[in-house]
């Protein structure tokens, strides 16, 4: 009798395991990049963080043994249920339009110079 209720403990179990090793992630990178190996708006913003000359640190969520409940606590997280799921500095920054938004504004360089993620032009 006790199958259903078992099996939904476990997956909270595993959904906090994976919030948990998110957010340790994020907090220990000055850039992360959630991603599919197969997307294509992943694969735009890895390019561009690489053009930057960025340091980061993707997951790539298809590959991973847990990335199906790591991708379910991002969404418990920041809402955001698509990849990527880009953090820079600590900050949920959001998808490749977002981070493609900031780029064109001028804002991506000084938020991943700010991050330490890449070095300080000026310098």
């Amino acid at each position: 009798m006790g199958g259903f209720l078992t099996a939904l403990n476990r997956n909270e179990e595993e959904l906090e395991m994976a919030l948990s090793q998110a957010k340790e992630l994020v907090s220990s990178n000055p850039v992360v990049v959630f991603s599919k190996t197969y997307c294509g708006y992943c694969t735009r913003v890895k390019k561009l963080l690489s053009q930057l000359g960025a340091n980061y640190k993707v997951i790539e969520l298809d590959v991973e043994s847990d990335g199906d409940a790591v991708q379910s606590a991002l969404v418990e997280w920041t809402g955001q249920r698509t990849v990527p799921n880009v953090f820079i500095n600590g900050n949920h920054i959001g998808g490749c339009d977002n981070v493609t938004a900031k780029h064109n504004e001028g804002k991506l360089v000084p938020l991943l110079t700010e991050a330490g993620a890449i070095a300080n032009a000026s310098s």
